[in-house]
């Protein structure tokens, strides 16, 4: 049965977020609040939690995992970054975006896609969880929650309860989120001077990055 901590939205309580990084620690799988919607973490070394993330999911391993990181110097030990990427980036973070980029030999072979060597990003601008990332002491690897044969994340934490309880290792409440993902922007293609290109747009403004909607 999961651990229920209900944590205040703006101000949360450090004793409580440092139990569930304790359940991370030991391979314990979240439902977290993020700046869209809840997001399902584990510890990114440990291939037991990351198996059985996605099976709660139920996504094979081509489904893109994303590294949840506290700031843009963390992001950058996990992904290849030049100077054109890093400009976007800091436009867009920390915020409702999730950037794909070519992962570096930091990230498990096994959590990137297994066919383009990439990893999808984000800065998350939540106070509770930029509190647990510190708590952790590094990345964690997330997946929106949206249930299986379903297409919207879910961002009630007592249906969340009602659902994952048997599954999951711990639940933070912090209340509602919003009810949208995030915008995704795959990076890779300025690598070799192309130009960035919006594969969702979500929560996250297409304005702020300079991008346009896709048409």
């Amino acid at each position: 049965m999961a651990q229920y901590f209900e944590v205040h939205p703006d101000n949360p309580q450090p004793r409580l977020l440092k139990q569930a990084a304790t359940l991370l620690q030991k391979g314990g799988i979240l439902a977290v609040p993020t700046d869209s919607s809840y997001a399902l973490v584990c510890h990114l070394d440990d291939k037991e939690a990351v198996d059985r993330l996605r099976r709660i999911r139920q996504v094979d391993e081509k489904h893109h995992l994303t590294l949840l990181c506290k700031d843009l110097s963390e992001l950058a030990n996990y992904a290849r970054v030049d100077n054109r990427q890093y400009r976007l980036l800091k436009l867009g973070t920390p915020g409702p975006y999730t950037f794909i980029l070519e992962a570096t030999k930091e990230v498990p072979r096994r959590v990137s896609h297994p066919s383009r060597k990439t990893i999808g990003l984000r800065v998350p601008d939540r106070k509770g969880l930029q509190l647990l990332l510190d708590l952790h002491g590094a990345p964690l690897l997330a997946t929106t929650l949206i249930p299986a044969g379903e297409t919207e994340p879910l961002n009630d934490p007592q249906e969340i309860r009602e659902r994952y309880e048997k599954l999951l290792d711990a639940i933070v409440d912090a209340g509602a989120c919003p009810h949208e993902p995030t915008t995704v922007i795959d990076l890779t293609p300025m690598g070799a001077g192309g130009e960035p290109e919006v594969v969702r747009a979500g929560r996250g403004s297409l304005q702020t990055l300079g991008l346009q909607h896709p048409t």
